[in-house]
């Protein structure tokens, strides 16, 4: 679903996991697509890359967390006819910075340097569920 407004169009797909709160998954303004922080979290609000042990404790895999995320945000920008080579900005979001290496790990498999994104990444001190273990927000130009 698409809504124009003065800050531009917002896209909100029916067939992601929804919004957290009121945002849509991307919104197209001045010739970009800015994609809002996105999870692992799959439609039924399962998250890709968490097992839950009989103890109840979790096991937790980065790289199938992050492999999950990028699959989203091709996803959300395949929407407005994008796709990860139009992505210009990565800022990635990591609860733990011994993630870093199993991220990079992912990440380097779909972006190289000379025509990837720009990137920064921070620790936070949690995200939205313990389930996870990074978010990831990008811009990408859109496409004419």
């Amino acid at each position: 679903m698409q809504h124009q407004g003065v800050n531009g169009t917002s896209y909100i797909l029916d067939e992601r996991a929804k919004a957290l709160a009121h945002y849509p998954h991307m919104r197209k303004a001045g010739g970009l697509l800015f994609v809002s922080g996105i999870s692992s979290r799959r439609p039924d609000n399962t998250y890709e890359g968490v097992e839950e042990r009989p103890d109840g404790t979790l096991a937790l895999d980065i790289k199938a967390q992050t492999k999950a995320v990028f699959e989203n945000i091709l996803t959300i920008l395949k929407a407005a006819n994008a796709d990860l080579s139009h992505v210009v900005d990565v800022t990635v979001f990591l609860v733990d910075m011994k993630d870093y290496g199993g991220m990079n790990e992912v990440y380097n498999t779909l972006f190289d340097g000379p025509t990837g994104p720009t990137r920064t990444t921070v620790a936070v001190h949690q995200l939205p569920s313990p389930k996870l273990l990074i978010e990831v927000k990008a811009v990408a130009l859109a496409p004419q």
